[in-house]
């Protein structure tokens, strides 16, 4: 799919959105459930207006930043080398945003499927792309595990990122399995999260100090 045609699917996304907060407006209870804790439960709340259209405006925001980002990035030449995987990234993200937000209003009409369900089976194939574009990736100021040192050299960038897309694949796999484990998917989430941060930021100081003279 060429990017013109991406960039029109990830704009009809973004009208959809609104197009079904406006359907729904009528049917949506005021004040509308938005968080929910960790045992799945509805804990937070919001008015009508905001529950149906936060996450909308959200994604009109987010359309209008990734698409500038490789226009305005000093290193926009770079992004060019993997705008197949870049483009990808946001259409799997797009795509994850617009589900939580049918599994918004359906919470809201009454149909109550635990978000510690919905949400590891929505989150796992996002991790996984993720992964893929971090391999694929090359030095920006805005994409991928931007520290002091993968912005610096080259070779840390690709080192720390083939690192880092191996460990988004497997926290892929563990977020998946959280799945099974309702009760606990928060912490299949968090846990593979923050450890796979963590060590990426670790890595990346370390091959710089093994790079430099």
């Amino acid at each position: 799919m060429k990017n013109r045609k991406i960039k029109l699917f990830l704009g009809g996304i973004v009208l959809l959105s609104f197009l079904i907060g406006i359907c729904f407006y009528p049917q949506m209870p005021d004040p509308m459930a938005t968080h929910w804790n960790a045992r799945g439960e509805a804990d937070g709340y919001m008015s009508r207006f905001w529950g149906l259209f936060l996450l909308p405006l959200v994604l009109a925001g987010t359309y209008v930043l990734f698409l500038a980002i490789p226009k305005i990035d000093p290193l926009k030449e770079n992004i060019q080398k993997f705008q197949k995987y870049y483009y990808g990234m946001l259409m799997i993200l797009f795509l994850f945003l617009l589900a939580i937000y049918f599994h918004l209003i359906l919470w809201n009409l009454g149909v109550e499927i635990s978000p510690n369900l919905i949400i590891p089976l929505l989150l796992a194939p996002l991790f996984y792309y993720i992964g893929v574009l971090c391999e694929h990736s090359r030095r920006n100021w805005f994409i991928g595990i931007r520290t002091p040192w993968t912005l610096s050299s080259d070779k840390v960038w690709e080192k720390t990122h083939s690192l880092g897309g191996k460990i988004f694949r497997v926290s892929a796999l563990l977020v998946l399995f959280g799945a099974a484990f309702p009760d606990y998917a928060l912490y299949f989430i968090l846990v593979p999260a923050i450890v796979g941060t963590l060590a990426v930021i670790v890595y990346s100081y370390i091959i710089y100090k093994e790079e430099s003279p």
